[in-house]
């Protein structure tokens, strides 16, 4: 995919943020977690309010290709990626490298000496490809269940 674009998240984006974000991990982080982990991570009923503020809250990017929305991540001032996320359809087409290669540009621009993610089981591969490393597993309770997820670390 040769044509993905990345611009600041638009609070327009929110509902098909949400639904890519329920999509995926519905469909791709299901191979690794239980169906009830699942509807915890990604319950159907959605509150859009707190969505919307936590989308707000800090630098969120959008990965557009052909105008739609293919993916997102965002990136805190301590070097914290919450959420990086690629639609189901998009999965192997670099949206997710392409947001990675965005966020380092801007840690770069905020001069941060690292990025730190707690990253699942299903999105770990990824982070190690980029450089992460794993410096301890967590079991993390969500909603009644606990999911097994990593912090990674890399060092810029």
């Amino acid at each position: 995919m040769n044509s993905i674009r990345i611009r600041p998240y638009d609070p327009a984006d929110l509902t098909a943020v949400v639904e890519l974000f329920n999509g995926s991990v519905r469909k791709i982080a299901s191979r690794d977690y239980s169906p009830a982990q699942i509807e915890a991570w990604a319950p159907v009923a959605v509150n859009l309010v707190q969505w919307s503020e936590r989308l707000e809250r800090k630098p969120t990017f959008i990965a557009e290709h052909m105008n739609r929305i293919a993916g997102f991540s965002d990136l805190g001032p301590t070097g914290h990626i919450d959420m990086l996320f690629v639609h189901c359809e998009h999965q192997g087409r670099g949206v997710a490298k392409s947001l990675m290669d965005h966020i380092l540009l801007k840690a770069h621009e905020q001069k941060l000496s690292s990025l730190c993610t707690d990253a699942s089981i299903t999105a770990k591969p990824f982070f190690e490809r980029s450089g992460f490393k794993v410096a301890w597993e967590q079991d993390v309770e969500l909603r009644g269940q606990i999911f097994r997820n990593y912090r990674m670390i890399r060092v810029l």
